[in-house]
């Protein structure tokens, strides 16, 4: 390996990389370096130290070591003997069932206490389908962490880096799951414009460029890139280049919230993800990325995982021993078994069935939109992902003014039976938007079509009494 010394583009020094060679041919990642994480954990990073039983918990795999170590419960007096189970075969959806069922050691390992950061053979199995999906090969500078579903991990990651008071970019609107951990934080929120083909960069960089000088810039910024909740945009290559630069430039991270990757169902091919992008950047290691498989296997077994910096998930894992320990052995195991079973290839083509599963739940969903809401309401069609997000049109209103959604769908719509989101409950600030979100992945077409033609009534009555 080799060191050289960078700069980031504001000029301020960056710490010496480390230039790995890829593992297909002569191309060297530069990988940011431990150190270089340092000004980018929280005071409460820094002062977490290591569980002093979970961090020697690997050493007894050592072969030939007794251990006397961790209070572990007798597997004996567990009262599971076995366990079976049937999972769909995605490569032949006609023929029956796939039969699986736990062997003995499975089961023993799936009711035992584990490593924090997931079953090692879970793990092993997301670093193949990060290289598969992704391009990212194991050893350059990253590391897995599992968790109890993808939120887990995001808000172990946010209180990793974020202190309380800091400014930080999030993109909005935003997935509602989030604002709750960055108002707790009472973090400085600064909305990040999007449209249909992702984050506004030039919005961004203007921010940016102007940003005061005595005040620090903001650490992180939050992106739902494919198939956003609420939006359902997903962001074009080009604006993720333009994002991948400016992270670089302004020295921010990219927390690249993922669950819908999968449920990618566009004509265009499926743009690469920022943690693919960055490998082809100068320098690698400003991604922390996060997956889920609660979209595509289960939502129930939450079961998600983090690919990110080492630092940054050794600093969520030292959370995580204080918190919860680890995540559940025995859903890990499940999920394992039926990933194993099916092999990256049968992953690949259940992922593709699901996708068009819900494109054709998206097209249903629209036809009926067209049917009851033409001009009455505006959307760009999502890409992605299971939501509509949609603008209320309920007549004029002056220059800087907009109309709002928030009482006409929490008590109008509900009075007349439907149920839906304004998009006010999306926006961190919480101003007034004319926008309401929907989600198409459940209903009937019957039930689509009867929600539908009820809202078009509560529209109807909403620009009556607005003349």
């Amino acid at each position: 390996m080799t060191m050289h010394n960078s700069a980031h583009a504001d000029g301020a020094p960056a710490p010496n990389g480390i230039s790995q060679p890829r593992g297909d041919g002569p191309a060297m990642l530069n990988v940011l370096p431990d150190e270089f994480y340092t000004p980018f954990l929280s005071t409460a990073a820094h002062n977490r130290k290591p569980d002093s039983i979970r961090s020697l918990l690997p050493l007894e795999q050592r072969p030939g070591v007794i251990s006397l170590l961790a209070g572990k419960p007798n597997a004996a007096t567990f009262p599971i003997t076995s366990l079976q189970f049937t999972a769909r075969n995605p490569n032949a959806p006609d023929a029956d069932d796939i039969k699986i069922e736990l062997t003995d050691d499975e089961l023993a390992t799936g009711l035992q206490y584990s490593l924090t950061s997931g079953l090692p053979d879970l793990c092993e199995w997301v670093y193949a389908l990060q290289e598969f999906s992704h391009g990212r090969k194991k050893g350059e500078g990253w590391r897995v962490s599992i968790g109890a579903g993808s939120q887990d991990l995001i808000y172990k990651a946010v209180t990793a880096i974020v202190n309380p008071g800091d400014p930080v970019f999030i993109e909005a609107p935003v997935y509602a799951g989030v604002i709750p951990i960055f108002l707790s934080l009472e973090c400085d929120i600064i909305e990040v414009e999007t449209d249909e083909n992702g984050i506004c960069s030039h919005s961004l960089r203007v921010v940016l460029e102007n940003w005061p000088p005595s005040k620090p810039k903001p650490k992180m910024l939050y992106t739902v890139p494919y198939g956003c909740n609420p939006t359902g945009m997903t962001a074009t290559l080009e604006r993720r280049l333009e994002i991948l630069a400016l992270s670089r430039e302004h020295g921010f991270l990219i927390l690249e919230d993922d669950p819908y990757y999968y449920l990618y169902y566009g004509k265009a091919p499926r743009p690469p993800s920022y943690f693919a992008l960055e490998s082809e950047q100068p320098d690698v290691g400003r991604v922390v990325r996060f997956d889920s498989l609660s979209k595509v296997l289960s939502s129930g077994i939450r079961v998600g995982f983090v690919s990110a910096p080492s630092r940054i998930v050794d600093a969520m894992d030292m959370h995580s021993q204080v918190v919860n320990l680890q995540p559940s052995s025995l859903t890990q195991m499940l999920a394992l078994r039926v990933l194993r079973t099916w092999g990256l290839a049968g992953f690949q083509t259940h992922t593709e069935q699901v996708a068009q599963f819900y494109r054709a739940k998206r097209d249903v969903f629209e036809d009926a939109m067209r049917r009851h809401l033409g001009g009455l309401a505006e959307w760009a069609t999502p890409e992605a992902g299971m939501f509509v997000w949609f603008k209320l049109l309920l007549g004029d209103v002056g220059e800087g003014e907009e109309h709002d959604s928030e009482s006409i769908i929490r008590t109008q719509a509900l009075a007349r039976g439907v149920l839906a989101l304004p998009g006010t409950a999306f926006l961190p600030n919480g101003r007034t938007t004319a926008y309401v979100r929907v989600s198409f992945s459940l209903l009937p077409l019957d039930q689509v079509d009867e929600a539908l033609r009820r809202l078009r009534e509560v529209i109807l009555d909403a620009r009556a009494a607005a003349k």
